[in-house]
């Protein structure tokens, strides 16, 4: 009877541990991994991603490319992230909060146009992983002596009719 009872309180546990998990609502990509970018002159742009609470993004998943033509990244240098030993991908170095990334322009001109494109993966702590994801902005590269542009912000917040 011990033993039953204990199976009987075990499997009420995990009832209440699965339910727990499926009342947590995970935000959407782009909320969860905000991206944005400027154009600091003609030889950098300033990518960034802000991260939200309980949320982080893989460093060796962040990839940087420019969908402008003649227009290049040179070597983009990210951060050092922090290690974590992950339950999906083992020991990695991740992004919590923000992680900015400066990219060095090859072939830009003042004026010009440049669409840069961010390839991201990250997870939720819950133990949620998200899918490969790409997000793009594009940047107007300032004259020689102005001040930088502005932040570009990948999926801005929506405007809401009663806030």
């Amino acid at each position: 009877v011990a033993a039953m009872m204990a199976c009987v309180g075990i499997a009420l546990l995990c009832l209440e541990i699965g339910a727990a998990h499926a009342q947590v609502k995970l935000l959407p990509t782009e909320e969860a991994f905000r991206f944005s970018a400027r154009a600091l002159d003609a030889r950098t742009v300033e990518a960034s991603f802000a991260v939200a609470d309980g949320y982080y993004l893989y460093r060796d998943k962040l990839r940087f490319s420019t969908a402008t033509p003649t227009v290049n990244f040179g070597t983009v240098e990210l951060p050092a992230g922090k290690v974590k030993e992950d339950q999906f991908f083992g020991k990695v170095e991740t992004y919590r909060d923000r992680v900015v990334v400066r990219l060095p322009l090859e072939n830009a001109a003042a004026g010009q146009a440049v669409t840069v494109r961010a390839d991201s993966q990250g997870c939720a702590d819950v133990g949620v992983c998200y899918p490969p994801n790409i997000q793009s902005v594009t940047v107007t590269v300032p004259p020689p002596g102005a001040p930088s542009g502005p932040l570009i912000d990948a999926n801005p917040p929506k405007k809401r009719w009663f806030n």
